[in-house]
C-alpha cells in the first residue's frame, strides 16, 4: 500500500467511525425517549444545544425533563423507531436526516397513535465527541385507532417497557426468565 493509499483508507476509517458516532448519538436519544432516561437524553446535547418540537424550543439539559412530562401526559408507552438515516460531514459539524415513527399507547391501553416524521439535525464535534446542537422535529404523517390488540398479546405472556431502568434492556447480562413487566 503506498502512501496516497493508506492516507485515502485513514479518511475513509475516520469518515466511517464520524458516521457511527453520529448515528450511536441519535439511536441514545431515541433509547432515552423510551426509557424516560433524563441522563441518557441530556448526554446527547450540548449544554447550548437546543430542540425544537413545533412551538416548544428547550435547551437541550432542559428538554428530557419536558419531553419526559409531556410523553407522560400522553401516553403510558411509546417507542421511537428510527429508520433512514442521512448524513452529511462537514469538517467539526453534521446535518442529519433521520427518519422515525412514534407509537403511543395511550392511557387505559385501548388505542394509539402513530407519528411518522424526521428529526433533522446539526450536530457538532467538540472535543471528539458527537453531540446535538439543534434538532427540529418534523411530523409528516399521524394517524389514530385501536390498540385493543395489546391484551391478546398479555394472554400470551409478552413482556412490556417501563419508564425506568428496570426495563429489559438494562439488564446484564441477558439470561432466559430475567424479570419484566408482564402485560
Amino acid at each position: 500500500m503506498n502512501e496516497q493509499e493508506r492516507e485515502e483508507l485513514q479518511r475513509d476509517i475516520a469518515y466511517l467511525k464520524d458516521r457511527q458516532a453520529i448515528l450511536d448519538c441519535v439511536s441514545r436519544h431515541a433509547r432515552g425517549h423510551d426509557r424516560h432516561d433524563s441522563e441518557l437524553i441530556t448526554s446527547c446535547y450540548w449544554e447550548d444545544g437546543i430542540d425544537e418540537h413545533g412551538n416548544a424550543i428547550n435547551a437541550g439539559p432542559r428538554y428530557a425533563a419536558w419531553v419526559n412530562e409531556d410523553h407522560a401526559k400522553a401516553s403510558i408507552l411509546h417507542t421511537h423507531n428510527l429508520s433512514t438515516h442521512n448524513c452529511e460531514i462537514d469538517g467539526d459539524v453534521a446535518h442529519c436526516e433521520t427518519y422515525v415513527i412514534v407509537g403511543l399507547l395511550d392511557h387505559g391501553g385501548q388505542s394509539a397513535r402513530l407519528i411518522s416524521g424526521r428529526y433533522v439535525d446539526r450536530l457538532e464535534r467538540r472535543k471528539g465527541e458527537w453531540k446535538i446542537a439543534l434538532r427540529r422535529s418534523i411530523v409528516d404523517v399521524a394517524i389514530a385507532g385501536d390498540a385493543s390488540m395489546i391484551t391478546y398479546l398479555g394472554d400470551l405472556g409478552y413482556t412490556h417497557g417501563t419508564w425506568d431502568r428496570s426495563d429489559p434492556s438494562y439488564v446484564r447480562p441477558l439470561e432466559i426468565g430475567t424479570p419484566g413487566v408482564k402485560w
